[in-house]
């Protein structure tokens, strides 16, 4: 009876044991987490800005090696296709309670989205926390629609599409390179107001009135949205519509070619000043000239007609000097420029080489040759223009010559191709200048001679030939020879 007790005793001992064991373990692995508490109210993320944090509590006993993670659901609610979106390193968070910062997927978009804190050691989650709208604005600047054309027009009955451009003119950031995004189209009702009609990357518009596109950013404010298109209904045969200008208009010619685009149409006939421009045949027109452009749309059942008076921003300016020049010896020349540019430079050159010390819009020229100056807008437009002119020395008819010279080379070299007589005999004097020729003809006869003899080409059958001359004065004085004409 003694031994039966005994044994019955170490029974209960090792049963409580045993108890006392798989409750202390039981309680050791357990972990219980509070719902996360949001730190925003919606979650609007950007390359610029993508941070968020959730706060929690828990109780219980976690191992050196437990991670916490942040699982969100999907934009329903669901965690049934859920993402891990944060993982903590291995015992990073021991003490509750616990603040985790996270960032959102570029591929969020909803307004329902929860999210639920989980531990890996020992395993344990969080009740959802409250839904929320999340967004992330992958593509957060204006675009443009129609090429950027303000205006189209359909015949009655007919319909206009309306496209996001892609990529479009200029540096359009066209959210169509981004697949994950989806759009929304507005009509205006009012300065400020608007109405949704429908979803898409295009629309089809069969209704007067102006229209615009936004992604979709739910709830989230962005600033990725389009350009305003109005459309009408072209009832009498002819609608008028906007031309734009790729560079804008006034435009900076500086920048290359301005393109000029319409509204989409089955054929286009471009017109400058009233004249059609032959080959201008497409929706856009390329130019870096000013004036009147007009284009006639064929809408199929009617026509649209735009213009546009298309202004250059070049700057205009003048030059107080002709292309050639002449400055006798010792003289110089002031060169003056006026110019409506925005903080104009000037840069001069002689013979190709930059002229150091020149650089307003004033110049005092001293030397022969070949100039240029360069002048450039540094404001603005930041357009050129140049301008080349020379300076030669002035020829002069009446050179001091000091003996009547006996021979002449006219080939048209500017050295020696005229008679050049002493000051004392030519126009002014009255003196008596007779020319023959070897047979006796008189062939110049003058008491005004300007020096400019030969006026004429001479007869070129022999190589070289002799001329005679007499020379009188006033006071009688003679003075005879020969000119030797060498060709």
């Amino acid at each position: 009876m003694y031994n039966l007790k005994q044994s019955y005793s170490v029974k209960l001992i090792l049963w409580l044991f045993v108890c006392v064991l798989v409750s202390t373990q039981t309680t050791n692995a357990q972990v219980v987490m509070g719902t996360p508490n949001l730190g925003f109210t919606q979650a609007c993320a950007s390359a610029s800005f993508n941070s968020y944090n959730t706060t929690f509590v828990f109780s219980g006993n976690l191992e050196a090696s437990n991670q916490f993670s942040i699982e969100m659901s999907d934009a329903e609610g669901s965690f049934d296709d859920s993402t891990i979106i944060f993982t903590s390193n291995p015992g990073e968070f021991t003490t509750s309670p616990a603040t985790i910062n996270f960032s959102l997927p570029e591929i969020t978009s909803g307004e329902n989205y929860r999210i639920r804190v989980k531990s890996n050691a020992p395993q344990a989650s969080s009740a959802p926390s409250a839904s929320f709208a999340a967004y992330y604005k992958i593509q957060d600047e204006p675009f443009t629609i129609n090429n950027l054309v303000s205006t189209g027009a359909f015949c009655s009955g007919g319909s206009y599409v309306l496209a996001i451009d892609n990529p479009g003119v200029g540096n359009n950031n066209s959210p169509l390179l981004y697949p994950s995004l989806s759009f929304n189209w507005y009509k205006e009702t009012g300065p400020t107001t608007s109405v949704f009609v429908s979803e898409g990357n295009t629309l089809t518009v069969t209704e007067e009135g102006t229209y615009f596109v936004e992604t979709n950013y739910g709830t989230c404010t962005s600033n990725s949205f389009s350009n305003r298109v109005t459309i009408s209904e072209a009832t009498t045969g002819e609608a008028n519509v906007t031309i734009a200008s790729s560079l804008g208009n006034p435009y900076c010619p500086a920048q290359g070619f301005t393109t000029l685009s319409s509204i989409g149409g089955l054929s286009y006939t471009w017109y400058k000043d009233n004249i059609e421009i032959e080959g201008a045949t497409q929706q856009m027109y390329q130019t870096d000239q000013s004036g009147i452009f007009t284009v006639q749309v064929d809408l199929g059942e009617c026509v649209a007609v735009g213009i546009i008076d298309l202004v250059s921003e070049m700057f205009e300016s003048e030059i107080n000097v002709s292309e050639t020049n002449t400055l006798e010896e010792g003289e110089t020349l002031d060169i003056f420029i006026t110019s409506t540019a925005n903080s104009p430079e000037y840069d001069w050159y002689l013979n190709d080489i930059l002229i150091s010390n020149a650089e307003g819009d004033f110049f005092e020229a001293s030397e022969y040759g070949d100039y240029k100056v360069i002048i450039t807008e540094t404001n603005g437009c930041e357009a050129s223009k140049t301008y080349e002119f020379n300076i030669e020395e002035a020829y002069d008819p009446f050179p001091d010559v000091e003996q009547i010279p006996n021979m002449i080379s006219p080939n048209s070299d500017g050295i020696n191709d005229t008679w050049m007589l002493p000051i004392q005999y030519v126009t002014g004097s009255n003196t008596e200048v007779i020319i023959m020729s070897n047979s006796g003809k008189i062939v110049h006869q003058t008491t005004n001679y300007e020096n400019n003899w030969p006026m004429n080409n001479l007869n070129p059958i022999a190589i070289n030939q002799i001329f005679y001359y007499i020379i009188t004065t006033t006071e009688g004085k003679t003075k005879k020879g020969t000119i030797t004409v060498v060709k």
